[in-house]
């Protein structure tokens, strides 16, 4: 029963059902409960790691969205065993990709805050996402760190471009026209992901 899988009994039933319908089912969907879930989730995180955590605003700011993270978020999902309860429209072929997965946990919170409290919504969030590992949390996808991040404090678009050099790859790093970072790997992916590790010290760690 999903009340055991997420450790929490709703009150208000509606509220879970709403929480784990996608937009492809029904107006009645997610995406009003995943807007809040955001807010929720974001700030709970940031308290958590401000009061347990001695690391400066950069290095927080880097932590809090591992934990925010569609991977990471879509992780929990699987570990919760929610796939089955998820109702989707015909159209989606019972294709979960981890950006649903990420909002429904999101939506999850909005909606156990709203039928409890806070303080509630907190009991879930330090559990069930294993916020209290921070010392341990470990995330080499830093493309996705760093989308997520600049997402979050800039307005501006982002890109890559990735060319070979002899025997190994360059890739470059464009926040709207502006180079923020170069990265070289042995190939296009660990080129990129070393790229956007640079960025991401250089903007939030320096």
């Amino acid at each position: 029963m999903i009340d055991k899988k997420i450790g929490y009994s709703f009150k208000d039933r509606k509220l879970l059902t709403t929480a784990l319908t996608h937009p492809s089912k029904s107006k009645d969907n997610y995406q009003r409960l995943e807007f809040l879930g955001d807010s929720i989730l974001n700030f709970l995180v940031g308290e958590f790691l401000f009061k347990h955590c001695d690391k400066q605003e950069g290095e927080l700011t880097i932590l809090r969205s591992h934990y925010v993270s569609e991977n990471h978020l879509a992780k929990c999902f699987d570990e919760m065993g929610l796939a089955g309860d998820v109702v989707l429209g015909k159209s989606m072929n019972n294709e979960l990709t981890p950006a649903i997965k990420g909002d429904i946990v999101e939506s999850i919170i909005a909606g156990i805050y709203l039928d409890s409290n806070m303080e509630t919504a907190r009991k879930f969030v330090i559990s069930k996402l294993h916020v209290e590992g921070f010392e341990s949390a470990e995330d080499d996808n830093y493309k996705s760190q760093l989308q997520e991040l600049v997402q979050a404090n800039f307005k501006c678009t982002m890109k890559y471009e990735t060319k070979k050099v002899e025997d190994y790859f360059e890739a470059k790093f464009f926040m709207d026209e502006d180079l923020i970072a170069t990265g070289y790997g042995k190939d296009k992916t660990k080129a990129e992901q070393n790229c956007a590790y640079v960025a991401i010290n250089k903007l939030f760690t320096e």
